[in-house]
């Protein structure tokens, strides 16, 4: 079977059966996609029923070349889960990749900002400009719900519940989760609602989307991002600014205020505890304290 059908219909699993979201499967398609352009450049006549561990070990070995230890390990997990898809339908009946070793990673520790740099952040914002109101929510929100940026220009008007002060998240995979709502992202969501969005041709099929752009279509991650970099770069911030800068902060302050690991993991959407503890390597100043106030010999 050629690459092409079998490409089909591995993005049909992953997209119907896995449900991963878009952004996912593109990255999984793209592991794909870069070995089919190796095979072009050697030459190589392999169809995915014949390709073999040595030819992946090669492809492996001149990606490394180029690319860091994080890429090479995604691309890894890529290469194995649609091998474990051809073994699954039956079109294989070894793993060739059983055999490829991902490289060690450290663990990176996430930039998160302070609460005087998030002041400084809400307080850069034009409010004299109407977008600024839409900014402003979008920040408030980014950071007091701890949204992922996807998530942020995927949310609905219909998954806002002002009065129970909770958001309807649809998050990786599909899954759904319940976030709270907190007093300052409420405000300034209502109001970009009631007084700024309401003035906003919006474009055919982002009727109940809730942030849009200036011609009334759905954000792209992209703008999110140059929203968030140029505002940090206004305030004055230092550091490496992203979206994902407020989500980490969001879970930080959380658990140096005293706030349970396991519900921030429910808020942030983490599917194992493990991906929420990285944030109590964070602040080790914090960490001290802990220690310090807690533990009964830690101090003479």
């Amino acid at each position: 079977m050629s690459w092409d059908a079998i490409i089909k219909g591995y993005r049909n699993y992953l997209r119907i059966e896995r449900g991963l979201s878009k952004n996912t499967l593109e990255g999984y398609c793209n592991d794909l996609k870069a070995l089919r352009q190796f095979l072009d450049e050697k030459k190589i006549a392999a169809t995915p029923t014949s390709i073999d561990q040595e030819i992946l070990q090669q492809f492996v070995y001149e990606q490394a070349k180029q690319q860091s230890a994080y890429s090479q390990s995604r691309r890894i997990s890529g290469l194995k889960s649609f091998f474990r898809y051809l073994v699954f339908e039956g079109y294989r009946s070894d793993q060739p990749t059983s055999l490829l070793e991902s490289p060690k990673l450290g663990r990176k520790l996430p930039d998160t900002l302070s609460v005087d740099e998030i002041e400084l952040l809400m307080h850069s914002i034009d409010l004299s400009d109407p977008l600024g109101h839409r900014n402003r929510a979008i920040l408030e929100t980014l950071y007091g719900s701890g949204l992922r940026v996807t998530e942020l220009i995927d949310l609905k008007i219909s998954d806002l519940y002002f009065k129970e002060k909770i958001i309807r998240v649809i998050g990786k995979g599909n899954k759904q989760r319940l976030v709270p709502l907190g007093d300052y992202a409420k405000q300034y969501i209502r109001h970009y609602l009631k007084e700024i969005r309401v003035h906003t041709k919006i474009a055919s099929g982002s009727e109940d989307v809730v942030f849009l752009n200036r011609n009334g279509k759905q954000m792209t991650r992209n703008m999110v991002f140059l929203i968030v970099q140029k505002l940090g770069e206004k305030a004055g911030i230092k550091k490496s600014m992203s979206p994902h800068t407020l989500r980490h902060s969001f879970a930080t302050h959380l658990l140096e205020n005293g706030a349970d690991l396991r519900a921030i993991q429910l808020m942030m959407g983490h599917e194992s505890i493990t991906t929420t503890e990285i944030y109590t390597h964070v602040d080790t100043k914090f960490l001290t304290a802990t220690l310090e106030k807690y533990h009964p010999r830690a101090a003479t």
